[in-house]
């Protein structure tokens, strides 16, 4: 005999409680696929606890990673494009840049910093890729150039993190400018015996790795970073011939000799103390 008798119908009584996850609580690695908290993946310089793969970072996480304590003072930081040549494709380019700042909360496609890092004085430039693709135009070189200038005037080691996919298209000779610009910048340096260390990351190609990302004292790499200048399937398509496994890698890149080494992210503060403080 029951207990109690249900009189009212369409009564639905769940037996489980259904309890929802907060967005953002577990990392999903792209490389092997296993989840981790986010927490620990950040506490890991973002890389994956499993397979060691490097996620994508921004200038943030890398200023939050190489300054002590995360403290830096921003150099340039209200510096944004102006549209030169008036250029339009699907929408105009002020638009574009507009609808880039609303997005990433970022002004153009770098920022550059000074502060210390395990109480070396650095000055420090990072680009972000999310930023119309990482694209050189004249804002970018010409934040590199006055960061080169800071490290100048204060005899402080520069160091440049590319993550680019090239030349800014909507600015076009502006942007080819901007190569000139930076390795001329880059010469100054070298002449007062400042050190230059260029860390390319995933990924680095065109114009940047044509220009600056290439000129360090010491040029170095994440693993698996993406390096080259142009693209795998637009050099696969110009000499017709498949290309080898595993081709513009960065350890591919350092088997061929284009870079000094590849340091992991969660040893890149110590290991470039070291060699500011070597080459010093």
């Amino acid at each position: 005999m029951s207990w109690f008798i249900r009189k009212e119908k369409g009564i639905n009584t769940p037996t489980e409680m259904k309890r929802e996850a907060p967005d953002g609580l577990w990392y999903q690695c792209p490389n092997c696929k296993k989840i981790m908290h986010s927490r620990e993946h950040k506490l890991n310089a973002y890389t994956c606890v499993h397979c060691n793969y490097h996620e994508k970072i921004g200038s943030d996480a890398y200023f939050a990673l190489l300054f002590d304590d995360g403290a830096f003072t921003e150099l340039d930081a209200n510096m944004t494009s102006a549209d030169p040549l008036k250029f339009v494709d699907t929408k105009p380019y002020p638009e574009r840049v507009k609808a880039s700042i609303a997005k990433t909360n970022l002004k153009d496609a770098v920022r550059s910093a000074y502060g210390k890092m395990n109480d070396l004085d650095v000055t420090v430039a990072c680009m972000d890729f999310n930023f119309i693709g990482g694209s050189m135009g004249s804002v970018v070189g010409e934040k590199i150039a006055r960061a080169i200038d800071h490290s100048l005037k204060t005899r402080t080691p520069f160091l440049m993190i590319s993550r680019s996919g090239g030349a800014r298209m909507m600015e076009a000779g502006y942007s080819l400018m901007q190569m000139a610009k930076t390795s001329a910048k880059l010469a100054l340096l070298a002449n007062e015996k400042i050190p230059y260390v260029s860390l390319l990351t995933d990924p680095t190609t065109g114009g940047v790795t044509a220009s600056f990302a290439m000129l360090g004292d010491f040029n170095i790499a994440e693993p698996g970073a993406l390096i080259g200048f142009a693209g795998p399937r637009v050099i696969r398509e110009t000499i017709g011939k498949n290309l080898p496994e595993g081709f513009q890698s960065a350890e591919f890149v350092l088997e061929h000799g284009f870079l000094d080494f590849i340091v992991d992210r969660k040893d890149l503060k110590e290991k470039l103390t070291a060699l500011f403080k070597m080459l010093q």
